[in-house]
């Protein structure tokens, strides 16, 4: 019989038993108003996560995609401006920078937090320049201060647009992030911390008449019905979506600490297993608040490793194999292998690893004790 521990990257079922009830009744309520675009359900999760986040507005919008692309949008930013962000990140970041007709321009990442490089952004800066990207990856906030300082220089006229599809709850020096820029973009695919039961997003934003703007493109720039200011498209929430989320951001705050709790065990655990130099662990950088949507390793021989785990029943993920400025789609950008080294290091040797709140310490330890064996194994000179 086999006695081994499964272990799944992500098992959203542990986390839909306990909260069951509340949400089929929540997805009943919808049925029964018959109410499902917009409405009531999604003005009060807007309300609900402006609280949250400590915004004045949060405008619920069809994916985090759309979120990047509908502010990109309302900041006016097309072609000939040119937009700075991260060569390391899931490819919306920049795809929809060029889908815009806008240059992505590219830098290499912090080698700890695997966000943007400040200093690398501030380099790229040109009379172009519209926008900043900066990418809260995995969780854990970039290092603002510089860039919004960078935005903020006499004669420029650049925006902040925080892509924290990833990172809901993050904070940055006790600010909740989505609200240090001058836009925020937030994700609820299922695999996000707070995940809908399908796509959506948020944008937020502190700013009365960029929050207006956001509200008229998500229906089609239309304001009032039929009277239609701007080009815009359908990036709407769905009511359905927005009752599953207000009952699930009910306990945003505990799944974080959850898994904030299996980072800090993974930490002791490598430790014990004498892993310490082998394993890279996750940095928590000084005053920034890691809410571990991913907990991200870096490891030696990383194929063979995954294949290792898998045959063990535990599942991975590489979180991403392929920088933006290596993509096809972006070889007219000019850049080439070599041209961001920190960024194609990380994607070379980033393996992520189980660390949803339900989580046990058995399958956490499984984890440990399988990657342990591999190096064990392949420093004897086995596999």
């Amino acid at each position: 019989m086999d006695q081994r521990v499964i272990v799944p990257l992500l098992d959203l079922q542990a986390q839909y038993r306990p909260i069951r009830a509340e949400v089929l009744a929540a997805i009943t309520a919808v049925c029964d108003q018959q109410r499902f675009i917009m409405g009531p359900e999604v003005e009060a999760l807007e309300r609900e996560l402006a609280t949250m986040l400590g915004v004045r507005h949060a405008i619920g919008v069809s994916s985090g995609t759309d979120a990047l692309l509908v502010a990109m949008m309302a900041l006016g930013i097309g072609p000939g401006d040119e937009v700075i962000t991260s060569t390391y990140s899931f490819f919306a970041t920049a795809g929809c920078i060029a889908r815009l007709g806008a240059t992505p321009v590219l830098v290499d990442i912090d080698p700890d937090t695997y966000a943007i490089d400040a200093a690398a952004a501030a380099a790229a800066v040109t009379p172009r320049t519209r926008a900043i990207i900066p990418v809260h990856l995995y969780g854990q906030s970039a290092d603002m201060d510089p860039l919004v300082a960078l935005a903020a220089e006499p004669g420029r006229r650049i925006a902040v647009i925080e892509d924290a599809c990833q990172a809901i709850g993050a904070r940055y020096r006790d600010r909740m992030v989505g609200g240090i820029g001058d836009v925020g973009c937030f994700s609820f695919f299922p695999s996000k911390n707070l995940g809908a039961f399908g796509d959506g997003g948020l944008v937020t934003t502190n700013d009365d008449e960029r929050a207006g703007q956001v509200r008229m493109l998500r229906n089609h720039g239309m304001e009032p019905k039929y009277h239609h200011h701007l080009v815009g498209g359908n990036f709407r929430l769905d009511a359905l979506q927005a009752a599953v989320l207000r009952v699930k951001a009910r306990y945003l705050s505990a799944w974080t600490e959850a898994r904030r709790a299996n980072a800090a065990r993974y930490r002791r655990l490598f430790g014990e297993a004498g892993l310490s130099g082998l394993v890279t662990l996750p940095g928590e950088q000084p005053a920034r608040y890691h809410i571990y949507n991913q907990f991200v390793v870096r490891v030696p021989r990383r194929t063979a490793l995954r294949a290792h785990l898998d045959a063990c029943g535990i599942g991975t993920e590489i979180y991403y194999p392929v920088p933006f400025h290596l993509q096809a789609c972006f070889a007219p950008l000019g850049y080439g292998p070599g041209s961001f080294p920190r960024a194609e290091a990380a994607a070379a040797s980033t393996l992520a690893l189980p660390i949803y709140g339900e989580l046990t310490e058995t399958q956490q330890r499984a984890v440990v004790a399988a990657i342990a064996e591999f190096l064990r194994d392949a420093g004897a000179g086995g596999r």
